[in-house]
C-alpha cells in the first residue's frame, strides 16, 4: 500500500517530517493539535512538499534522509518544480 513523506512548514517557519497514508488526514489532524508534541503550538501547519513511496519501510527510510537534511537542503527539495504542492 502507498505511503506518503511530506513536509510540513509550521507557523513559526520551521519545517515538520512525517509520513502517512492519507495527507490531507494527517495534516488536519496536526492542525487539530493532535498529531504531534511538535506541532501542536507551532499551528497551523501548511504542506510544502509531498512525495509518495510504494510501501512504509520505503517512506520510513526517506522519512530519516530527510531529516538528517539542513534546512538549505530541504528548501531546495521544495523549490524543485515537480515537487511544489498547491497552496
Amino acid at each position: 500500500m502507498p505511503c506518503f513523506v511530506y513536509l510540513a512548514e509550521c507557523s513559526d517557519g520551521t519545517y515538520y517530517c512525517g509520513i502517512a497514508k492519507d495527507v490531507s488526514k494527517r495534516l488536519a489532524m496536526h492542525n487539530a493539535g493532535r498529531a504531534s508534541k511538535y506541532t501542536r503550538p507551532r499551528r497551523p501547519v501548511r504542506l510544502v512538499y509531498c512525495e509518495r513511496k510504494k510501501d512504509r519501510g520505503s517512506a520510513l527510510r526517506r522519512e530519516i534522509e530527510i531529516k538528517k537534511m539542513a534546512r538549505g537542503m530541504k528548501e531546495s527539495l521544495i523549490r524543485q518544480p515537480e515537487n511544489r504542492t498547491k497552496k
